[in-house]
């Protein structure tokens, strides 16, 4: 069994009660790991304490229990080995976009001389196509363009693995889809580990070699495990008509908007019976090349229409979550989980 990069064991978050009210338990019992150069997306709705996990991850946050190890060692505090992109930019007003690549390169290489901290942080500003915006201060960047030298600035210091919050929520969807692109390819050739909050279900399938559906708080968990089982060298434009992307998509839809909150309430029992997540293979269709019944129904699911989903989800072929009780969500490559692919396209749902 090939030995996991990142491994999460019982990780809990409690934040104490103020003026006689009780604790309050934003997450518990959160158990995953991660593969070396693996993507791994979660999604769940606010408050659940995703982007909390990865601040614990970031060093950023201590948790109120469990333990996070990477390559070996435990988790404390920030590190050059751990690189971040926060929701906003995040930059140095003061300073180029060259210079705030450059301030993380001379922390991480305090040896090299200026010429070799230029060539290297440019090369970083290429990737995400700033080569002619160098020299240009935060304020005369656009949003697109400030998230890019975000992005160039965490991937520069050639961190152990990359932790996104959110990176792109606020552009718009065109710019948001030239920057997927631009991350795609990055992590495509630096071979990248990549940790990444996100609330957009299309955006986690297209980026994502598996995704963790977390049920909604307090008491979150990891509910869910879903391989993502479409080429790894997708695009957006082969993405929608892979007949399993509908599959993959409606099934995530249908949790978020659907049993999130269910699958909150079966967790309110003692501690010690709950469980952190199932491994969900995505079931194939009877008939694979045929795609008017699952796969089409409620693509874009609204809450109106959950009567309907309900009574679909105990039909052959439906959506219905396998409890195999699987404790944790392993990373492909160890007994637990098979490895996928991942990939996303087509019209966008967010979860709010």
């Amino acid at each position: 069994m090939k030995p996991s990069f990142l491994k999460v064991e019982g990780l809990s978050k409690v934040y104490p009660g103020t003026r006689g009210k009780p604790d309050v338990t934003v997450f518990e019992n959160i158990d995953f790991e991660i593969q070396a150069g693996e993507f791994v997306c979660v999604l769940g709705h606010s408050g659940c304490g995703k982007t909390t996990i990865l601040n614990i991850l970031a060093g950023l946050d201590e948790a109120s229990a469990g333990v996070a190890i990477m390559a070996g060692r435990e988790l404390s505090g920030p590190s050059l080995d751990r690189g971040v992109v926060f929701q906003g930019h995040a930059l140095l007003p003061w300073l180029s976009a060259l210079e705030n690549v450059a301030f993380g390169v001379r922390s991480r290489w305090p040896q090299w001389g200026r010429e070799e901290v230029v060539l290297h942080s440019s090369h970083y500003l290429g990737m995400v196509g700033l080569r002619h915006a160098l020299h240009k201060k935060p304020a005369e960047l656009s949003g697109g363009m400030k998230q890019r030298v975000g992005i160039a600035r965490a991937f520069a210091i050639q961190p152990k693995m990359l932790l996104l919050d959110e990176p792109f929520g606020a552009l718009d969807a065109l710019t948001r889809g030239t920057i997927q692109d631009e991350l795609l390819a990055i992590v495509r050739e630096t071979k990248q580990t990549v940790f990444m909050i996100t609330h957009d279900v299309d955006e986690a399938i297209l980026l994502a070699d598996r995704i963790l559906l977390m049920s909604n708080g307090p008491f979150a968990r990891i509910a869910e495990c879903v391989p993502i089982t479409l080429p790894r060298d997708r695009t957006r434009e082969s993405m929608v008509h892979d007949e399993d992307y509908y599959r993959i998509r409606n099934h995530l839809i249908d949790f978020l908007w659907g049993r999130a909150a269910g699958e909150a309430s079966d967790t309110a029992g003692p501690s010690s019976a709950r469980k952190s997540a199932s491994i969900t293979p995505i079931p194939q269709h009877a008939n694979k090349g045929d795609l008017s019944d699952e796969p089409r129904r409620n693509h874009g699911a609204h809450p109106a229409s959950q009567a309907q989903e309900q009574d679909q989800l105990g039909r052959p072929g439906g959506y219905r979550r396998q409890k195999q009780g699987v404790d944790d969500c392993g990373a492909p490559g160890t007994d637990d989980v098979d490895g996928g692919a991942s990939g996303s396209g087509g019209s966008r749902a967010r979860v709010a």
